[in-house]
């Protein structure tokens, strides 16, 4: 496999005069966002995150639910309560308002917190394994992201994404 590169490197330097010099150079390149989606670490990743967040995620539809719920009955029986009871049901809805817009935020936060997590662990093993593969092929450099054009013949992107298969198949 051919993966030698000689007229430009992305910065938009001319590296003519380097031509012999990077003649002895085997570069390749990755395509990030397509080993992370084709990842099975990507795709379990998502399910984890998925069922955890599942309960928290169906309270909050319920909490959601008996609001409207309690809103309507204020609007539909209002005519029929005493001062009292509109004022206690009014009181209760707000009072409900608040606490699910504070456990919303709250769980969209624990939700992006939980994601982070979960790529940084990804990105890493990612890093692991291109660099694995790097010295195993005796790649000198690897480039990815903010590429203009790439062969298919230095995109190593399905190897990366092959180990990574078998990694997680490992476990």
């Amino acid at each position: 496999m051919n993966r030698f590169i000689r007229p430009l490197i992305g910065s938009g330097l001319c590296l003519a005069g380097a031509l012999p010099a990077m003649a002895d150079y085997v570069i390749a390149v990755i395509d990030p966002t397509r080993i992370v989606e084709q990842s099975p670490q990507y795709e379990a990743a998502r399910a984890q995150l998925e069922r955890e967040v599942g309960d928290r995620e169906q309270k909050l539809a319920e909490q959601k639910t008996q609001l409207v719920e309690l809103r309507q009955r204020l609007e539909n029986d209002a005519a029929l309560m005493s001062e009292e009871e509109r004022q206690r049901l009014r009181t209760d809805i707000r009072n409900r308002d608040r606490k699910v817009k504070y456990a919303q935020a709250e769980f969209r936060e624990d939700v992006s917190l939980r994601q982070n997590e979960l790529r940084t662990k990804l990105v890493k093993q990612v890093k692991e394994v291109v660099a694995e593969l790097a010295r195993e092929e005796n790649i000198d450099l690897i480039l990815s992201e903010g590429l203009i054009y790439v062969s298919q013949r230095i995109d190593i992107s399905d190897q990366v994404i092959a180990r990574l298969k078998g990694k997680f198949e490992e476990k």
